[in-house]
């Protein structure tokens, strides 16, 4: 056991980047249990594309990686391959798509199973940023983001060897606990200051959670309940996420107890977010991020002797501090090129994010649905797995999984199709009854013979109140805006649009 009287003469890097046994609070159990979630959101995230990588960047998916990275190699010569870290650079085949998803699923499942953890967060983070490189508008999300960092910090907090147990002889750096907990804080307080500096006046008079629950991208059916609730409710609601996003956090830097306090207030936050709306793995990796808060004793697991001092990592040494530096101006000072330079080396890996959720609240709720037409005249609408579209149905609850082409449907809404291409391509796809994208929809209106135009057009949705849905059992009001796009018709020539 190493003397703590030795301390003063201990070097900064051990102290920093060798395993901490200066400390007084171990953190072994709060490792295990987030090691054992960074595997369980990774392979919800894996999960998710096996259903869906083809339809959505597949050589006949919506946007083709094929085509998009021979574009980046044309446009940038061997520059592409540092700024498109990416597997399918040696392919974009349906095989290699494939492989890499199996070979995140099986990495993620070993990290479930703390089997080889280090080289289990290595495959997954390498397959997931593959995919992220690679899928353009549907991978342009916080969360994925959020992943890649907390992967590669993770890599560093791992305890080494094949079947490592809570590593007794290998308690995580101090740097490394610090920049995962550091990820947490700033997502939390980054995501408070974009509330203020966005200028919205409904966080600024306290109206921005009064149509959050059905505004959301994909909304949950305790969603509509808590919609109900009166305004006092969704005003104290938006006051107190403030007040934890901008204040409660920096416990976090107050000590033991003060974090165990944090960790109680803003858990209940999380989970409430989790039941009302669906956003994928985020709130889950925030969520589990909290647990770092908590020593072993705050876990009920009694400290075990502390080991002898080892070697600090020379790799955490130079990669922990760029990204921290990084982390700072990429928010705080974006447009400076030389002080900026840091995040601009780790941009084309995702690990050096500017966080900052609902800085702007939308003020209504727009869903794109395709329809077909077989003889001209009826349409005949695509029904969608997750999204609101049959009124009398009620919304799901479908998180951690992450069902990307419905997501970016509910972004689409919110702008035009001049800058999501991808929906033209979309009905293109439909008019040939591609099966790699009829399979991101429910089911197929068309099997039997194909349609002879594709069309997208807006709704607009509300949630119905107590009254209405007593009466009529609906969840949802909706109300036709028009064609959100042109028309895809079958011609002679191939496919026009009109």
């Amino acid at each position: 056991m190493f003397d703590e009287s030795t301390e003063p003469r201990t070097e900064w890097l051990a102290r920093w980047f060798a395993p901490d046994v200066w400390s007084s609070s171990s953190y072994l159990r709060a490792r295990w249990i987030w090691l054992r979630a960074l595997g369980g959101i990774f392979f919800s995230a894996f999960l998710s594309l096996w259903f869906q990588i083809d339809g959505l960047i597949g050589p006949r998916g919506l946007l083709p990686a094929m085509q998009y990275l021979a574009a980046v190699r044309e446009a940038l010569g061997l520059r592409g391959y540092w700024l498109v870290p990416s597997l399918f650079w040696f392919s974009a085949s349906t095989a290699m798509l494939h492989g890499v998803v199996i070979a995140g699923l099986i990495a993620s499942i070993a990290l479930v199973f703390n089997i080889w953890p280090r080289m289990s967060i290595a495959i997954a983070t390498m397959a997931f940023l593959s995919f992220v490189s690679a899928a353009q508008d549907f991978s342009a999300y916080q969360s994925d983001g959020m992943l890649l960092e907390a992967a590669l910090i993770s890599f560093f907090f791992a305890p080494r060897g094949l079947r490592p147990g809570l590593a007794e002889s290998q308690p995580p750096s101090r740097a490394s606990l610090f920049m995962l907990r550091w990820e947490w804080f700033r997502i939390y307080l980054e995501s408070g200051l974009v509330k203020l500096m966005s200028g919205e006046t409904q966080w600024r008079d306290l109206t921005a959670m009064d149509k959050y629950y059905e505004n959301g991208p994909l909304p949950t059916w305790l969603g509509w309940y808590v919609q109900q609730w009166p305004h006092r409710f969704h005003a104290a609601s938006a006051a107190a996420t403030l007040i934890i996003e901008l204040f409660v956090v920096w416990l976090l830097f107050a000590g033991r107890r003060a974090r165990i306090v944090c960790f109680c207030i803003v858990t209940p936050l999380q989970l409430g977010i989790i039941l009302t709306a669906n956003y994928a793995f985020l709130n889950y990796l925030v969520l589990m991020l909290g647990v770092l808060l908590l020593d072993d004793r705050a876990l009920l697991m009694k400290a075990l002797a502390r080991p002898a001092m080892r070697k600090p990592s020379i790799a955490a040494a130079l990669v922990l501090p760029v990204l921290f530096v990084a982390t700072i101006v990429v928010f705080a000072a974006p447009s400076i090129p030389i002080v900026n330079l840091p995040a601009v080396v780790l941009e084309p890996f995702r690990v050096a994010n500017a966080y900052g959720l609902f800085a702007v609240m939308t003020r209504g709720r727009y869903e794109v649905e395709f329809e077909g037409t077989a003889d001209g005249k009826t349409w005949v609408a695509y029904p969608f797995d997750f999204k609101p579209q049959d009124v009398g149905a009620p919304p799901g609850l479908y998180a951690p999984y992450q069902p990307r082409f419905d997501w970016n449907l509910w972004f689409a809404s919110l702008g035009s199709w001049d800058n999501n291409r991808w929906v033209l391509t979309t009905e293109a796809r439909l008019l040939e009854n591609e099966p790699s994208v009829l399979r991101l929809f429910a089911r197929n209106p068309f099997a039997s013979k194909r349609p002879v135009a594709v069309r997208a057009v807006l709704w607009q949705y509300w949630f119905t109140n107590a009254d209405e849905r007593k009466r009529t059992g609906a969840w949802w009001r909706r109300r036709y805006v028009g064609e959100y796009a042109p028309t895809a018709r079958r011609s002679e020539d191939g496919i026009a649009f009109e």
